[in-house]
């Protein structure tokens, strides 16, 4: 079954942990545009029954803060983890692709969006001017990726 819509944006991180909520942010930003064909999901964290949206999309962007990435922002692709460790607390985005794959028999193409933060040391729903700076341009790039104006790399 599918959604009809072809791009699934699943951000996930800790908006009351400063910086940590850009993932979050990214979703609000995203899902208040209301592009037609791109499906807007945010958590804590990622787990294993979130593959089963993974495997009703062609192309999945996980979404969340970087603590030490470049800045703005790293869009690379994610590679199924070959021997993935489930718990219910928390998975990765190659743990989540292999279960889609594994348990689902998807092939879904999935991607992780890591925005440059800089503070994650306190509590706050605040975020930093440089890291929302990073989220402005991340946004403009999705953007452009969901209308068909720019290309994976």
């Amino acid at each position: 079954m599918s959604t009809g819509r072809p791009y699934l944006l699943y951000a996930y991180g800790n908006p009351g942990r400063l910086d940590d909520g850009l993932g979050p942010a990214c979703a609000r930003r995203i899902e208040a545009l209301r592009l037609p064909q791109v499906t807007v999901e945010c958590d804590y964290q990622l787990t294993v029954e979130d593959a089963w949206l993974v495997s009703q999309h062609d192309l999945t962007i996980f979404v969340d803060a970087s603590v030490d990435g470049p800045a703005p922002w790293r869009l690379s692709p994610v590679h199924e983890d070959p021997s993935p460790a489930f718990s219910s607390h928390i998975c990765s985005p190659g743990t989540v692709m292999a279960a889609a794959r594994q348990a689902l028999g998807a092939d879904p193409v999935v991607f992780q969006l890591a925005i440059r933060g800089y503070r994650f040391d306190g509590f706050g729903e605040e975020l930093t001017e440089n890291a929302r700076r990073n989220l402005d341009d991340a946004v403009k790039m999705l953007v452009d990726l969901f209308e068909g104006r720019r290309q994976l790399p």
